[in-house]
């Protein structure tokens, strides 16, 4: 389902327009993996200007920030909603392009952010930081290989302001190496309660469970290279102690820490779907994306089986076509 974009937007979109405007109701929260995997982005809440040299694995990875901070794990937020609704247009059959318009009100309610001034501005401050964060990697997407420097977003420009002065909607140019990932859907569904995460540390150590427990039973790794991966500049100890912590608060969605002999935290799954849930093969998924366009169909997937185990496991004897039925009246739903 869509909604109404803002006065004028909609006039102006053509099936092969050289830029998308973000108008898909409740995109489901996508991340690239590659910036999921490595750390980019800052953990610091306050204006980090150093430059950040990181390898792992063959992949290596230079960070240079402007004069105003290295890009933040909140300024992300930006990305993902970009990334998200992308996506969703690419699941849906829809044309897009890496200029993106949008709506800064969207981006905030979308994100969990207020809607106040003050966040229009910091918003502001966000593109800023995004635009001038420069990358030197040779990180792979979409099967390409390229040693190259890009900045996290290529630009951005404010496109109307209202009476009162605030932002109603902007553009945004993603990199080339961004939207490659998108165009090969070297993406991951995040739940939405990361945006409710406030502390950057705890939205770094999600990314990387999400990445790497996936769907996967448990993910066990070390402190050493769980340091090194979140790109926490504390110290081992404070960064040890920030883990248990999280451990005893227990606020990552969909996973769950534990502290394992030998300096070692094991990530598991939270909540994990009984087994007896009927699961559907490619062409039943198929067939829910066309019932379903726009939406993600893994996550119906998987909210349908948590209703299913929540209604009581009721038998049943088409499950294939009890979960489709259900997807058209999601979908009817939006």
């Amino acid at each position: 389902m869509t909604r109404a974009v803002g006065q004028g937007l909609a006039s102006e979109r053509q099936p092969a327009a050289d830029f998308f405007v973000c108008e898909v109701f409740d995109a489901s929260p996508k991340d690239d993996l590659g910036s999921m995997e490595h750390p980019i982005f800052s953990l610091s809440t306050r204006p980090d200007r150093r430059v950040l040299s990181y390898a792992h694995n063959g992949v290596t990875i230079d960070i240079t920030p402007s004069v105003r901070g290295r890009a933040t794990i909140h300024d992300k937020d930006i990305l993902i909603y970009c990334v998200s609704q992308l996506m969703a247009a690419v699941n849906a059959g829809r044309e897009v392009s890496r200029t993106l318009r949008l709506t800064a009100h969207d981006l905030l309610v979308a994100t969990n952010r207020d809607t106040s001034g003050d966040a229009y501005h910091r918003l502001r401050e966000a593109f800023e930081r995004l635009a001038g964060t420069r990358i030197t990697t040779n990180l792979t997407t979409g099967g390409v290989e390229t040693t190259q420097g890009f900045g996290l977003i290529e630009a951005w420009e404010i496109r109307r302001r209202s009476r009162g002065g605030r932002m109603m909607s902007v553009s945004v140019t993603l990199s080339d190496w961004l939207y490659r990932a998108v165009l090969s859907k070297s993406v991951l569904t995040l739940s939405r309660d990361y945006f409710r995460l406030r502390k950057p540390l705890e939205r770094r150590i999600y990314e990387l469970a999400r990445k790497h427990c996936g769907r996967q039973p448990a993910w066990t790794v070390s402190v050493e290279v769980l340091h090194r991966k979140s790109g926490s500049t504390a110290p081992r100890r404070v960064f040890r102690a920030a883990l248990r912590r999280m451990i005893t608060e227990g606020r990552l969605p969909d996973y769950l820490l534990s502290e394992e002999p030998g300096d070692l935290i094991r990530v598991t799954r939270a909540g994990r779907v009984d087994p007896a849930a009927p699961r559907f093969d490619a062409e039943v998924l198929a067939a829910a994306r066309a019932l379903a366009p726009g939406f993600d169909v893994h996550a119906l997937e998987a909210e349908w089986r948590s209703w299913w185990i929540e209604t009581g496991q009721p038998k049943l004897n088409a499950p294939d076509r009890a979960f489709l039925g259900w997807v058209k009246v999601r979908a009817s739903r939006g």
